[in-house]
C-alpha cells in the first residue's frame, strides 16, 4: 500500500500511526497538495491527502473512510475502536470533533497564508469553533483518569485527539499559548511516548 501526504497532517498521521500500530507494511510518498498537487491528482481528483492506494491500485481518499477500511482488514478484535454501541459512538464522536477541529485551523492557516487582504468574520467564526470543540475535548478527556480514552491501549479517538492537539501546538503556537487545556495536553504528551507516534512524526511544514 501508499499512503501519499505529509505527516506534519493531522489526517494523514492519525493514519499513518493507525497502520503502524496495525503492523501494517507502507510505503509512504510524502507530496504536499501544493508542490505536488498533480502526482496527487493521479491517484486523488481532489488533490487532497491523505490518499491510500491500495495493492490493487484503487484510491481510498478521507482519514475516516481509509480506517473502516483498514479496521476491517484486521477485524474486530484488532480494530482500534469498539466493534458497536456506545464505546464505538463516542470513539466515532470524539474522533470528528477532533478532525473537525483540524479542518478549521487548517482554514485559518490558509486564510493568513494564502489571501491578501484577510477576512476578519471568516477568522472570527474559525476561532470560534476552534475555542468551542478545544472546549467539549478538553472537558471530555477531563472526565477520564486512564492513560487512554477506552482501554489500556490508544484507540482512534486518542489518535485522533491527540494528533489535532499536536497540530495546534506546531502550526497556532499563539492559540496554544493561552495553555487552557491541561487535560488535551497531558493527553498529547502520554500518547506522544508511543513509538507508534514517534515514528509517524515531522515538524510542520507552512505553506509557501
Amino acid at each position: 500500500m501508499i499512503l501519499i501526504g505529509q505527516f506534519d497532517s493531522p489526517f494523514v498521521r492519525r493514519v499513518g500511526i493507525a497502520m503502524t500500530l496495525y503492523e501494517m507494511a507502507f510505503e509512504h510518498r510524502p507530496w504536499s497538495v501544493f508542490g505536488d498537487g498533480e502526482q496527487i491528482a493521479a491517484y486523488n481528483p481532489l488533490r487532497r491527502v491523505p490518499t491510500l492506494v491500495l495493492g490493487d491500485g484503487t484510491a481510498l481518499i478521507e482519514s475516516a473512510t481509509i480506517l473502516l477500511h483498514l479496521d476491517e482488514e484486521v477485524g474486530p478484535e484488532r480494530a482500534l475502536i469498539a466493534e458497536r454501541g456506545e464505546t464505538r459512538r463516542d470513539h466515532l464522536r470524539l474522533s470528528a470533533l477532533a478532525m473537525g477541529l483540524c479542518d478549521k485551523l487548517v482554514a485559518l492557516i490558509y486564510e493568513r497564508a494564502l489571501h491578501e487582504t484577510v477576512s476578519e468574520v471568516w477568522t472570527q467564526r474559525c476561532e470560534a469553533q476552534v475555542a468551542d470543540v478545544l472546549a467539549v475535548l478538553e472537558a471530555e478527556r477531563s472526565k477520564v483518569e486512564a492513560a487512554y480514552l477506552f482501554g489500556e491501549t490508544p484507540g482512534h479517538a486518542d489518535i485522533a485527539l491527540a494528533c489535532a492537539f499536536r497540530f495546534l501546538t506546531d502550526a497556532h503556537p499563539a492559540i496554544r499559548a493561552r495553555d487552557e487545556w491541561p487535560a488535551l495536553a497531558a493527553h498529547m504528551a502520554a500518547c506522544e511516548t508511543v513509538p507508534a507516534f514517534s515514528a509517524i512524526s515531522q515538524p510542520f511544514i507552512p505553506p509557501a
